[in-house]
């Protein structure tokens, strides 16, 4: 059983999750101008959010620097959400991170929702100095000091990472008390500590529908544990290819897709396995299969239904991937926003998810 939709009149957030990783042979001034021509669509089109993520020293392709971009993207995206999915936080000084997300709050109209986790790569804590042994500390603690320098006007913290002696910053952020923080985990420890110390939970495409209700029921019962509310930010990244029908769907994201999830593979992140020499058409199709939203638009929206039952509140859909072209990228945002996303908004909003 997947469970039912969360409790409230609100329906399931949709936004967009800008692909910033291109093949290092593309012009990256080319592939920025069709980023801001893609975020002017998804606005355009009444999408919820916009949201980018963050890598260093990724071989074979150019990785736009996350808070930069969203920087420049809120000014094609006035009165949309804008998050991070997400900051790596042990590899940034946190009052640094405080001082910039309460910029992006004040730039987004007090609509900014900070997304932060540990990392996985050796070669980023590398390049950074940060050892890897440390990052669950400097994770929690840069959480605790992000939180109190959004709330409070000094700040005096004597911690394991950092010193603080009556430290404020100003912008403070726009929303009261302060901007929602989400953590990403998909390991039982991670999830559960996400539910302790964070407003929300972000999760990665890999789990399967049914390992998701899984893990989000966890989240829910380690929140009621710690005496915490239930949250109404469960972020769910979901690769999604929509087209006329799902021949097409696959055939338009396999290529590019793949191309995204070979690179995970060589970065060790878990729960993926491909198949040398196997056809990408064939491999996406597996992928995908309680996974992913691909197809026509009845069946994007009946997969996004199911995460919705599984506990999404919020899904932040990939709709392109390193080295897809302008053309389809733009065609696969216009159909999700004609047909799909009003009719996700109509059932969520009606308790028929």
């Amino acid at each position: 059983m997947l469970g039912s939709p969360p409790e409230g009149p609100d329906p399931m957030k949709l936004g967009v999750y800008v692909n910033a990783q291109h093949p290092a042979g593309d012009d990256p001034a080319r592939r920025f101008t069709e980023t801001l021509e893609q975020a002017r669509l998804i606005r355009a089109l009444g999408f919820d959010s916009i949201w980018g993520g963050e890598h260093h020293v990724t071989p074979g392709f150019h990785y736009f620097p996350l808070l930069p971009l969203l920087q420049r993207l809120a000014a094609e995206t006035e009165g949309m959400a804008m998050g991070t999915n997400l900051v790596l936080l042990p590899l940034h000084n946190p009052v640094e991170i405080a001082e910039i997300g309460a910029f992006l709050d004040v730039i987004t109209g007090g609509r900014f929702l900070l997304g932060v986790g540990l990392g996985y790569r050796p070669e980023e804590f590398a390049v950074f100095g940060v050892p890897m042994a440390e990052r669950v500390s400097r994770l929690t603690e840069g959480i605790e000091i992000i939180r109190r320098l959004w709330t409070e006007e000094a700040v005096t913290h004597k911690g394991r990472h950092w010193q603080l002696e009556g430290i404020g910053i100003r912008p403070r952020p726009l929303q009261q008390p302060r901007p929602p923080i989400l953590v990403g985990s998909q390991v039982a420890a991670g999830i559960a500590r996400a539910a302790r110390i964070a407003d929300g939970w972000l999760v990665v495409p890999v789990p399967t529908v049914d390992e998701f209700a899984a893990q989000a029921a966890a989240f829910g019962a380690a929140r009621a544990a710690a005496g915490l509310a239930a949250s109404p930010h469960i972020c769910r990244l979901l690769e999604v290819s929509c087209a006329a029908d799902e021949d097409a769907a696959i055939r338009r994201a396999a290529p590019y897709l793949l191309e995204k999830y070979a690179a995970y593979f060589s970065w060790g992140i878990p729960g993926i396995s491909l198949e040398p020499g196997a056809p990408p058409e064939a491999q996406l199709r597996r992928l995908a299969t309680n996974r992913f939203a691909v197809g026509s638009p009845a069946q994007v929206v009946e997969a996004l239904l199911r995460q919705h039952r599984a506990g999404v509140t919020h899904a932040t859909m990939r709709v392109s991937w390193p080295g897809m072209p302008q053309k389809e990228v733009l065609a696969g945002i216009e159909r999700l926003g004609h047909e799909v996303l009003p009719e996700v908004r109509r059932r969520t909003a009606a308790g028929r998810a």
